[in-house]
């Protein structure tokens, strides 16, 4: 996630938050219909500022779950060399 998609989010956080406490929403039905409006909002502005939409930002060449598991095996690895099980 890079930097731009990162502050989206938090944006589009910070934003969830404040309508809910501003209007005291409880249920969940209509925190998740508050919550889906502003994102919707959000990306209004990011495509009418001529930002780049989150579906089409560059993606990394390895997932997540594929670099944890690298890391993992690197560890254990490591663990084995130093003589330890």
């Amino acid at each position: 996630m890079g930097s731009d998609e990162l502050i989206a989010n938090l944006f589009r956080i910070s934003q969830t938050e404040q309508k809910l406490k501003k209007d005291n929403i409880q249920s969940e039905k209509e925190a998740n219909k508050t919550h889906y409006n502003i994102g919707k909002n959000i990306r209004e502005v990011i495509e009418k500022n001529g930002g780049t939409m989150p579906e089409d930002l560059p993606t990394p060449k390895k997932s997540l779950k594929q670099l944890e598991k690298e890391n993992r095996l690197c560890k254990h690895n490591t663990t084995i060399s130093d003589g330890q099980s």
